[in-house]
């Protein structure tokens, strides 16, 4: 199993650095984002240290992502979330800011104050595409008791995955 020893991602993996574990396989591993945009956003990674997603053979990719559907049902029933935001950034330019392959599963309800800036344009519009210009990204501030109160999702996510497992 790859490993890079100064991953954050692969130190949870081997235990260096403590985490709110939701769910774990031989192959994977879903915990808490340390910096959640919602109560119960959480990520998937492999076990496997791979830095993006092209990276990532396809039977690690298969082991990880065959999760997706189990946790996204266990987040959207702890959280009441009315639907979801599964999503990869894949490269620094891409917003990806931990060189270990993940997936964010961020809970959804209505009138939330998390926005994309996705600027969509059709191809027949044309246009500049090459934008030089950056947009910042919407600032979040997470509550600081979601964790250690009854707003933290942990104990629910827990709970509901395994139940059903």
């Amino acid at each position: 199993m790859g490993h890079d020893p100064s991953c954050i991602f692969c130190k949870i993996v081997a235990g260096q650095i403590p985490c709110a574990r939701v769910y774990e396989t031989e192959h994977a591993l879903a915990f808490l984002d340390i910096g959640p945009l919602k109560p119960g956003h959480l990520l998937l990674i492999p076990k496997e240290h791979h830095a993006t997603l092209p990276e990532l053979p396809d039977t690690v990719a298969a082991e990880t992502a065959r999760l997706l559907p189990r946790l996204c049902r266990a987040v959207k029933a702890a959280t009441d979330a009315e639907g979801l935001n599964v999503l990869m950034n894949v490269g620094p330019v891409a917003g990806q800011s931990v060189g270990h392959v993940h997936w964010h599963i961020i809970p959804r309800h209505g009138r939330d104050s998390i926005a994309w800036p996705w600027n969509a344009r059709s191809y027949a519009e044309g246009g500049n595409w090459n934008r030089s210009a950056r947009q910042s990204p919407p600032v979040f501030a997470p509550r600081a008791d979601w964790e250690h109160s009854e707003h933290a999702p942990r104990t629910h996510i827990l709970n509901w995955v395994r139940q059903r497992a």
